[in-house]
Parts: C-alpha cells; sequence; structure tokens
C-alpha cells in the first residue's frame, strides 16, 4: 500500500496503483467494506481523482477483480513435468497463496454479494474456474474429456474452491494437510470415477504408472492400507494349540 505521497502519474501508472491499492484493501476486507475515500487516502489523492479514473467502486473493484482474477489462473499453470501428484501439490501451494492473501476478497468473491454481483464478476470468476479445468485437462494430456472426467475434474476445481471458504473460516486444519488432502481428494474422485468406466480406468492407471512410493498418491496409499483392518487368518492357517485338559 503506498504511504499516501503525492507525485504526478500517468494515467495508465495511476490506473495500476488504484487497482493495486484496492486490491490489497478488498484482501484485507470484504469490498461492501471499504471506501473510495479510503482508497484514495491509500493512493495520496484526492476523492474527485479517482473517480476520474474510475466511474464508481464497482469498476474499481472489477478491473481489481480482473488483476487477482489472472493471478489466480496464472496459479494453476504447471510445466508438465514429473509425476501428476508433485505437480498438483504444487498448484494447490500457490492456490492457498493466494487465498490466505486475498482472504476476505476472495471469500466475498466466492460467495457473493451486492458488491460482486453483476455480470462481469461472474464471468471473471467462471473464467478462472474454466482456466483451472483446462490446466487440469492439459496434465491429464486429454484435449476431449469423457463426460465422466469433466465431472471429476470440475468437481475437483469446486471442492478446492469451498474447502479453501472453509479453511478461511477459523483456519482450524493445518494448511499443508489441506493442500495435501486435496491432492488425496483428487485421486479419491479418479479412483471412484475409474471403478465405474473403462475410460477412466485406463486414465487412473497412466497417472499412478508415474507415482513413486514417496509421493502424494503414494502416501495415500500408504494411509488407507494403514487404516484397513488386517483379516483374520483361515483356520486352517491357525497354530495348533495343545489338549490342556486333564486326561
Amino acid at each position: 500500500m503506498t504511504t499516501g505521497v503525492r507525485r504526478r502519474m500517468g494515467v495508465e501508472e495511476r490506473k495500476q496503483q488504484l487497482i493495486g491499492v484496492a486490491l490489497e484493501l478488498f484482501g484485507h476486507r470484504s469490498p461492501d467494506e471499504v471506501s473510495i475515500d479510503e482508497i484514495a487516502a491509500a493512493a495520496g489523492i484526492s476523492r474527485p481523482l479517482v473517480y476520474h479514473y474510475f466511474p464508481g467502486k464497482q469498476s474499481l473493484y472489477e478491473a481489481a477483480l480482473r488483476r487477482a482474477a489472472d493471478e489466480l489462473a496464472a496459479g494453476f499453470v504447471e510445466p508438465p513435468r514429473g509425476p501428476l501428484g508433485a505437480r498438483l501439490l504444487r498448484v494447490m501451494g500457490r492456490f492457498f497463496d493466494f487465498v490466505e492473501e486475498h482472504g476476505p476478497g476472495f471469500a466475498a468473491l466466492m460467495r457473493g454479494g451486492p458488491a460482486v454481483g453483476s455480470s462481469t464478476t461472474n464471468a471473471m470468476i467462471d473464467e478462472v474456474r474454466q482456466a483451472a479445468y483446462e490446466q487440469i485437462l492439459a496434465h491429464l494430456e486429454v484435449e476431449e474429456p469423457s463426460a465422466r472426467l469433466e465431472l471429476v475434474v470440475r468437481s475437483w476445481v469446486s471442492l478446492a474452491e469451498s474447502t479453501a471458504l472453509l479453511w478461511l473460516d477459523g483456519r482450524r486444519v493445518p494448511r499443508a494437510e489441506l493442500e495435501l488432502q486435496l491432492v488425496h481428494d483428487f485421486a479419491a474422485l479418479a479412483a471412484v470415477s475409474a471403478a465405474y468406466d473403462s475410460g477412466m480406468a485406463e486414465i487412473l492407471v497412466g497417472i499412478l504408472a508415474d507415482e513413486p512410493a514417496d509421493g502424494p498418491f503414494g502416501d495415500l496409499v500408504a494411509r488407507l492400507v494403514a487404516l484397513a483392518p488386517m483379516p483374520a487368518p483361515a483356520p486352517d492357517a491357525l497354530p495348533a494349540v495343545p489338549d490342556q485338559r486333564t486326561p
């Protein structure tokens, strides 16, 4: 945030400054709670000058949202190298970096409200979701997803979003654990779908073939095995017990 020092700026530079100031304020409080006067004071300019660059708070909010949406969508971009589990874990790390930095603004955006209810803001939210969806398909090297694969990926993107919102309300689960759990959730969704569809089963086998035992998906398997009860031995496998009865 600026310190309120006035200096002459070009039109585009001033707009970008106001967007940055607004984004920081919206990141700490709901957009409805931030006034134009606060934005002007933080930028070190007068209230009328803010209106010179933006018609109102909604237009400034939408400009700030565009920058945030681009940043959030970019967080899902990951080089297609290495095991998928590790890639998804890095993506979740960047996603939660954004959520933690822009908590109240992220919550207000995703939950909706008077300041964020326009068709423009809703369209930007959908763009972020679509970008995340397309990036995951790119990681899976699938250009034309089946109906089941689309359900898995879109469900997972929605789950990540709702999980982040719940986490912001108290942060009762350690962030690193939650990031790993969401990667496990992706594997679980894919596994359940694979049980019903041969195409999904083929995709899942391809994913697991490249996963190391110490990777996120290997960690999930180890955790599940540890939860499974040991099967009872067959009667004929039991050792003989000497007859202790008195003759």
